[in-house]
């Protein structure tokens, strides 16, 4: 006969709640800073819907109304250092962490808010309403407020999208050893999202100082959190990882902040993540200046109840309680902010000849200009201007070496150089340097920076992504599969490669993404992509794809003294291939944006790349047809090397463009149609294309072969192109 027994968390899960003791033991001060900053906070909202229901806010305007007490009573004790990152609905969470910052003494509801909190406000206000001014000069918007001095590191318009990057946040800051801590903020839609609960597990593995804040406000969009969960105490999440959990009223500004207490205190002590759920609820819909009562799915009596519980009431009912504040102090209060908000407003909008009485309109010499549309998408490169730079014919004494082994060689050497490097990825630690040898040696030497991860690429590409923005430590992260970035395209294309340019062109992403293509493997359609025509189309990622053991070494430098995020591209066709790389010398680079012509000629310029090089030098010997082949090696639209390739077409006239992987995915495809853009006169005839099939490579050894382009078919195409091109 079985028996049961109940289990327990092995962390505490504990509620929280006030009593009147707690209040009165509180610090004055605290009290009354807390309720200037929700006052500041709800009259800035206020201002921003105002705007809102003007036109003047090009986007969404999702207002923080009633939630502002889970924001000021979990920053309010955070340190500078301390990082936040949160949400959409954000604007609170970025307003708590930078007053706190700007005044860090606090705030007296009798005192007139300083320079420092005026033009906050006012700079935060120009954000959102897209103007230069603003902290990101006016690209990030409502949604996307970063001002890292304060340690407000960037709030994110992807549900869930900003937890792996505060993981990355609280990596670096619990291996500088700061005592710092992070709070990434999300609603209860998020708590469902896998890059959320992934970032959950990572967190509590490696014992990271990062707390997971879950903002209940009871609905996402329009849907309520019981009908998308069976467990709609979301708390409930943090002890599945082990991960010690509260739960506390969101409005109540004070039990958040004591929940917030215990919780820094096991941060700051090395216990690893914590999750705080406060209920909260937003006054108004998910976006705009109207309830949600007025869309059906919630009723005027459920607003009016929980309207009764507003945060700021409780705040100056609580303080009038204890003589802290009058009624006439609190409606001063309520002024002061006012007025902050009306000359934030002056200096940014006008009174619009055009518009009904009182209208008013953005002051053109605020915008930003069009020509700053796409600056800052990735750095000048200025930063390699001064590197020692080796091609392979140049290389004094050199040894036979194979690829993969100078892959592990060249990790090794920078590790060993550059503190600042850290390697993770799946089984990077073991099976004697991952599944295929390229991270040898690497954890027995480096052990603290060499990081073997769960299964969880979106969590793990995303924290790399928060360890490159804290500017630290230069992440080298592998993917087993180029596949594998489908899985992460979110942390990819949506954070990685876009936050330089999305924060204002100011900031730097030096992260080093490995991804390895396995065509003919046989590991059939999931694992076997190249994945570079889909990097050429996503902005903000350099592109490199070396054909040799030297020009890996070179690259990879490169790559590492970036400070954009690069993809290097690796084939296993080369893994096991040998060639010469110089003795004694794993310090160089390939020179920026630079190609290799690996055959000259005069009559076809072939541009290939990565294991395509050595099929097409094949072909060309095969056929005997006189063509030029380029080795691209920088592939991305910025890094291009236009001078080598124009030089050739205006030579040739004739250009055929060679890659292994599908028609679909083409890398081929984006360049064939920059050439014919650049070079439309000089071209003789049609750009040509060598691609695989439009399905993914097979697991069935026939199938995989006609799926995948080789010799045979560069040395069709190169016959065909002469042919074409007659005497």
């Amino acid at each position: 006969m079985s028996t049961t027994s109940p289990l327990t968390a092995s962390v505490p899960w504990t509620q929280l709640r006030t009593t009147p003791e707690d209040w009165a033991a509180a610090d004055p001060k605290l009290l009354k800073s807390m309720l200037v900053q929700i006052q500041v906070i709800r009259s800035f909202e206020e201002t921003v819907l105002d705007l809102a229901s003007q036109g003047l806010v090009h986007g969404p305007a999702h207002s923080s109304i009633g939630q502002e007490g889970g924001a000021v009573g979990s920053a309010i004790g955070l340190r500078a250092t301390d990082g936040v990152n949160g949400t959409h609905r954000g604007h609170h969470q970025f307003l708590a962490k930078t007053l706190g910052y700007v005044s860090p003494d606090g705030f007296d509801p009798a005192a007139p808010l300083s320079g420092e909190v005026k033009s906050l406000l006012q700079k935060t206000l120009a954000e959102i309403l897209g103007l230069d001014q603003g902290f990101s000069h006016g690209r990030g918007g409502s949604m996307h407020l970063q001002w890292h001095e304060a340690g407000a590191i960037g709030t994110n318009a992807i549900v869930g999208g900003g937890a792996p990057l505060a993981a990355g946040n609280a990596w670096a800051q619990k291996h500088s050893g700061d005592g710092d801590l992070t709070v990434t903020y999300f609603g209860d839609g998020a708590t469902n999202i896998g890059s959320v609960l992934e970032s959950m597990n990572l967190a509590a593995a490696w014992k990271l100082p990062l707390c997971f804040f879950i903002e209940n406000n009871q609905y996402a969009v329009s849907t309520h959190v019981a009908e998308v969960t069976g467990e709609a105490r979301l708390s409930a999440r943090g002890p599945g990882f082990g991960i010690r959990s509260w739960h506390v009223d969101g409005m109540d500004p004070l039990a958040v902040h004591l929940a917030m207490e215990e919780a820094a205190e096991a941060l700051r002590a090395g216990d690893g993540p914590v999750l705080i759920e406060a209920d909260v609820y937003r006054f108004f819909h998910q976006n705009g200046p109207f309830p949600g009562s007025a869309f059906g799915y919630r009723t005027k009596a459920e607003e009016a109840e929980w309207r009764a519980r507003d945060p700021l009431l409780r705040m100056g009912t609580e303080l009038e309680a204890r003589g802290l504040i009058d009624q006439t102090g609190l409606e001063q209060l309520a002024q002061t902010a006012r007025d902050a908000m009306a000359e934030a407003v002056d200096a940014l909008t006008e009174t619009d000849p055009a518009g009904k009485p009182g209208a008013r309109s953005i002051r053109p010499e605020l915008w930003p200009a069009p020509s700053f549309a796409d600056v800052g998408i990735r750095g000048d490169a200025s930063e390699l201007a001064d590197a020692r730079t080796l091609e392979a014919g140049d290389a004094g004494p050199v040894v036979t070496r194979r690829f993969v082994d100078a892959i592990a060689d060249v990790l090794h050497r920078r590790m060993e150089t550059d503190p600042r490097v850290v390697v993770l990825g799946e089984d990077v630690h073991r099976l004697k340097g991952g599944t295929n040898g390229a991270t040898r040696g690497l954890k027995g030497a480096f052990p603290e920076r060499v990081l073997g991860t769960p299964i969880s690429e979106n969590a793990f590409a995303g924290l790399a992504g928060g360890l490159a923005m804290d500017g630290r430590f230069r992440p080298v992260v592998e993917f087993m599969y180029a596949d594998f970035m489908w899985v992460a395209a979110d942390q990819l294309f949506n954070q990685i490669g876009k936050a330089r340019h999305m924060f204002g062109g100011d900031g730097t992403m030096p992260l080093v993404l490995r991804s390895k293509v396995a065509m003919g493997t046989g590991y059939g359609s999931q694992h076997s992509m190249d994945p570079a025509g889909i990097f050429a189309t996503q902005p903000g990622w350099r592109i490199v794809a070396p054909s040799t053991a030297h020009d890996y070494i070179g690259l990879m430098n490169a790559a590492l003294d970036l400070e954009d995020p690069v993809v290097v591209l690796e084939n296993v066709d080369l893994y096991g291939t040998t060639g010469t790389i110089p003795d004694g010398d794993l310090d160089y680079q390939i020179p920026f944006g630079k190609a290799a012509v690996r055959r000259e000629g005069s009559r076809h310029t072939v541009l290939t790349y990565l294991a395509m090089v050595q099929p097409v030098l094949d072909a060309v010997d095969e056929t005997g047809v006189d063509a030029e082949v380029i080795d691209l090696r920088w592939l991305d639209r910025a890094s291009l090397d236009w001078d080598t390739i124009g030089e050739s077409i205006r030579k040739t006239g004739s250009v055929l463009i060679a890659e292994q992987g599908a028609v679909g995915t083409s890398y081929g495809a984006w360049l064939a149609d920059e050439i014919q853009r650049r070079f439309f006169d000089w071209l003789d005839q049609p750009i040509q294309r060598v691609t695989g099939g439009e399905a993914s490579p097979s697991i069935s050894k026939v199938l995989e072969a006609a799926a995948i382009a080789g010799r045979a078919e560069a040395a069709a195409a190169l016959t065909a192109l002469d042919a074409a091109l007659g005497a």
